[in-house]
């Protein structure tokens, strides 16, 4: 599983995944039994519909730039040969459906016609997607069934799951025949208007239900896309699975992607620059203030290090602000100073000047950790484990925490502070290095939620990236 930025330049390699997660046969089931994760669903099933399991494999990493050819290679082998091995009568398979290589600009569904080739054209196949997929009509061809995340931020990964466990359940048990169309309106979607909490995404999702309830439908996912992917399927979807009846799986597919196009203008968000946003964090009422830095969303393969809130509130002489870069050099400076040492510390700039410029900041080191906590929660991304490396807190003064990790970690999980004894509700303002899937950890706790158009890898507005494989015309690219 990986969400593949192709304008970042770090790949997803092998450390990636190390890094994230990588397990074969049996040891996959530990890790992600109890996880709110699709994976972890496809396990419940097996439990609640009485099939017995044989776990293969399981990769993921945080979100980068293309998945290595050598990586993919390794593992769709390990994957093929361990299903060939294992003869199985169904499969389950958790892909995200935005999984780009260097050879592949399609890798979900060259891995699906490679798993179809494995298995032979008679083994019935119902796989998960992230809700970021870029799916393609290839993918409907190869499963039998294909079944989305249906919120963002993603907290219904283990019940999706659980949906096509039933689904390739039943059609072991000879009561359904599934088929699916896919459905590609000529659109992207900025993170902002994928929100499922937000209108009119929030009304789309409310048909896709609807639509389920039609004789002789399975399963519908409204699929927002992964616009930061230059490959000729970037962009939203609409996925149908009927009970062998392809010409109503189209029906309903189109009737939703039709819908979908009616609202594109509502569904691309704009908001404040990074001076007028930090203006209404200073100057808001109810703290503590989250600084959504949309350019530097570390879920969507950014660096994780941008420095352009931490300039602006710097600047501002801002006070009680908590901000989280990935900086591995200063957290070696900050070991060997101990804590209670004082450190001068370079922060940012690991991928040029897009992300704002390197900064200097002097602080005192509070504490430091391993950087290791569980999350007991359903959080965007479904993950218990969770490690964002050895971590320092500085103390720079004025209240002001800056935290420095050493591995790239999404901001998916109160965890990321609170493991390091940082209670974020006592903050002022505080910068969170994401979109929308931060909200379900987040949202409770913040007080002022404003977005900010900053720079970068993962910036809100497609224009200002240059697209080169896209279909074209491509709302609301010219």
């Amino acid at each position: 599983m990986h969400e593949s930025n192709t304008f970042a330049p770090l790949p997803a390699d092998l450390a990636r995944f190390r890094e994230g997660s990588l397990t074969y046969g049996s040891s996959l089931v530990p890790v992600w039994k109890d996880a709110h994760h699709e994976v972890g669903g496809f396990i419940e099933g097996a439990e609640r519909f009485g099939f017995a399991l044989e776990p293969v494999a399981m990769a993921w990493a945080t979100p980068a730039g293309p998945v290595s050819d050598e990586f993919y290679e390794h593992f769709t082998s390990a994957l093929c040969t361990g299903l060939k091995l294992a003869r199985p009568d169904g499969v389950l398979l958790a892909l995200h459906g935005a999984m780009v290589t260097p050879t592949h600009p399609d890798a979900d569904a060259e891995t699906l016609r490679r798993v179809r080739a494995a298995l032979g054209p008679n083994v019935p196949l119902a796989v998960t997607l992230d809700f970021h997929g870029n799916v393609s009509p290839q993918m409907a061809e190869t499963a039998n069934a294909l079944v989305g995340y249906q919120t963002y931020p993603h907290v219904d990964q283990r019940e999706r799951g659980v949906v096509a466990a039933q689904l390739l359940s039943r059609a072991l048990k000879g009561e359904v025949r599934p088929v699916c169309h896919v459905a590609k309106p000529p659109m992207l979607l900025n993170l902002l208007g994928q929100d499922t909490a937000r209108e009119p995404m929030a009304g789309l999702m409310r048909a896709a239900r609807a639509a389920e309830q039609r004789p002789g439908v399975l399963s519908v996912s409204l699929m927002a896309g992964f616009p930061y992917a230059d490959v000729p399927e970037m962009g939203a979807s609409v996925i149908a699975v009927t009970d062998g009846n392809p010409e109503l799986a189209k029906q309903v597919a189109d009737e939703l992607g039709a819908a979908m196009w009616n609202v594109r203008e509502q569904l691309n968000v704009s908001c404040p620059s990074p001076e007028e946003a930090v203006t209404r964090a200073l100057t808001c009422d109810k703290p503590p203030a989250l600084l959504i830095d949309l350019g530097d969303n570390i879920g969507g393969g950014s660096a994780g290090d941008g420095t352009v809130l931490l300039q602006e509130l710097l600047a501002r002489h801002a006070k009680g602000f908590v901000v989280v870069l990935h900086a591995p050099s200063a957290v070696a400076q900050a070991k060997d100073a101990g804590v209670g040492g004082t450190v001068t510390v370079r922060v940012g700039g690991s991928t040029g000047p897009l992300h704002g410029p390197t900064l200097s900041a002097r602080g005192l080191v509070r504490s430091i950790h391993d950087g290791k906590w569980l999350e007991a929660e359903a959080r965007h991304g479904g993950r218990r484990q969770n490690d964002q490396g050895h971590t320092a807190v500085l103390d720079l003064a004025d209240g002001n925490l800056l935290v420095v990790n050493s591995l790239r970690t999404p901001p998916f999980s109160l965890g990321q502070l609170t493991s390091l004894g940082i209670d974020p509700r006592a903050a002022k303002v505080i910068v969170v290095k994401a979109a929308v899937a931060y909200k379900a950890a987040y949202a409770p706790v913040g007080g002022t939620i404003i977005e900010v158009d900053t720079p970068g890898l993962t910036a809100i507005n497609a224009a200002r990236f240059e697209y080169k494989q896209i279909r074209k015309p491509l709302y609301p690219l010219s």
